[in-house]
C-alpha cells in the first residue's frame, strides 16, 4: 500500500554499545532511515518477527528474548529464555506462532522452544545436536547450523548445516513441539548452505551457499505424507577466482516476492535476481558493489525503489537508489554509522 508506514529493525553486536537493536523510521520517499529508538540487549545476532506481526524475537548471549511490537514500532520487552547451549545465530517461528526455532552455529544444535499466547518464550520442547563430518578445515570438520525455517504448509523444518553441506528436513509434531528427521537435501561438497528462503506460494525453496557462492532452487511438494524436493536450478552468484575469500551472506525476498537478493562478502557486492513466479527460476538483474566491507545483510525497500546494505566490517549502512529496469543502483546519500550490524527487517505499521 502506497501510504503504509514502516520501521526498520537492525541487530548488532555490542562491543562498546549495549544497545543491540536499533529502530529506525523508514523514509520511503527518499530511501533513508531516521533513528527512532534503541533497545538494550547483548549481541543481537539475528531478529525474526512472528507471523501475526505482533512480536519480535532476538538472539542474545546464551538465549533468546521476546518483545511486543508497539503501535509506533517501538519494542517492549516481554521475557528472556535460555537455550541450554552456546549463543545462536538464527531464529524463526512456525506458521502458527506456537514454536520458536533457534539455530546454533557454534555447537551445531537446533533448539525448539514453546511460544505462549502472549508472545513470551516458554520451555524448551526439543533439542537436536547435528552429527557428522564435513570436508572443510575452516569448518573444523563438524556441524554448524546457520538457519532453520518452516515450509509454508507448516509441516517440515528446513535446517541448513554449513559444516556437513546438508539441509536436514524435520517433521514437526505441532502438538508436542518435537522434530523428527525425515529427509536430507544434499548440497555440493564444500558448498556450505547458509540461509533458506521460500517462495510466496511455498512451492520453491531457495538455498544460498556461502563458500560456493551459489543459489540452489528446489521445487517442493507434499506427497504421500513425505516431502519431495527436486533441484531445478543452481545459479552462480559471482566468479570465484583462485584463492578468493568470497562468501555469500544474506538471502532475502522483496516484499512482493518478485526479486531475490543476496550479498557477497569479499567481493563486497549485492546481487538481485528476477524471480519467475510460475517456474520459480531466477535470473540475475544486477551484481554491483555496495561501498562497504562484508555486507552481512541487505534488503530491498518495500517499494522496490531503494536498497540498504549492512556493512559489518566498515560499521556502516549504505543506501542506494535502485532501478530494476536499468539494472543499476546509485549511492543515495552518506553512509549511516552502525557498529557491527548483523540483520535488518522492515516492518509495516498499522
Amino acid at each position: 500500500m502506497p501510504n503504509t508506514k514502516y520501521v526498520a529493525y537492525v541487530s548488532t553486536y555490542t562491543q562498546g554499545d549495549n544497545h543491540g537493536i536499533k529502530i529506525y523510521d523508514v523514509d520511503m520517499k527518499n530511501g533513508r532511515f531516521i533513528e527512532k529508538d534503541k533497545v538494550e540487549i547483548t549481541n543481537s545476532s539475528y531478529l525474526s518477527i512472528s507471523h501475526n506481526r505482533k512480536y519480535l524475537y532476538s538472539i542474545t548471549d546464551m538465549g533468546v528474548e521476546s518483545y511486543a511490537i508497539q503501535e509506533d514500532g517501538s519494542l517492549e520487552m516481554i521475557n528472556y529464555a535460555p537455550i541450554n547451549g552456546m549463543r545462536g545465530c538464527y531464529l524463526s517461528t512456525d506458521y502458527t506462532d506456537r514454536y520458536l526455532f533457534v539455530a546454533g552455529y557454534h555447537d551445531g544444535k537446533l533448539t525448539v522452544l514453546k511460544i505462549r499466547s502472549n508472545g513470551s518464550i516458554g520451555e524448551i520442547t526439543d533439542e537436536v545436536y547435528h552429527k557428522g563430518l564435513g570436508s572443510m578445515v575452516e569448518r573444523n570438520f563438524r556441524p554448524h547450523i546457520n538457519c532453520a525455517r518452516m515450509t509454508h504448509d507448516n509441516r517440515f523444518l528446513l535446517v541448513a548445516d554449513q559444516g556437513t553441506d546438508h539441509v536436514n528436513v524435520y517433521a514437526l509434531d505441532s502438538g508436542h513441539g518435537t522434530v523428527r528427521l525425515v529427509d536430507i537435501i544434499r548440497c555440493d561438497i564444500e558448498a556450505a548452505p547458509r540461509h533458506i528462503k521460500i517462495s510466496s506460494d511455498g512451492r520453491f525453496i531457495y538455498i544460498v551457499n556461502e563458500q560456493e557462492c551459489t543459489i540452489d532452487v528446489h521445487s517442493y511438494q507434499y506427497r504421500d505424507g513425505l516431502p519431495v524436493f527436486e533441484k531445478i536450478q543452481s545459479e552462480k552468484i559471482v566468479d570465484m577466482e583462485k584463492g578468493s575469500t568470497y562468501a555469500a551472506s544474506a538471502l532475502s525476498f522483496s516484499e512482493d516476492y518478485h526479486y531475490l537478493l543476496t550479498s557477497i562478502a569479499g567481493d563486497n557486492s549485492v546481487a538481485v535476481y528476477d524471480v519467475d513466479q510460475e517456474t520459480g527460476l531466477i535470473k540475475r538483474n544486477f551484481l554491483l558493489p555496495i561501498s562497504g566491507e562484508y555486507p552481512k545483510d541487505a534488503e530491498i525497500f518495500p517499494n522496490n525503489k531503494f536498497l540498504v546494505s549492512l556493512n559489518h566490517e566498515t560499521n556502516t549502512m549504505t543506501f542506494f537508489r535502485m532501478d530494476l529496469k536499468a539494472h543499476t543502483i546509485v549511492l543515495n546519500g552518506k553512509p549511516v554509522p552502525v557498529n557491527q550490524p548483523n540483520c535488518i527487517i522492515f516492518h509495516a505499521l498499522g
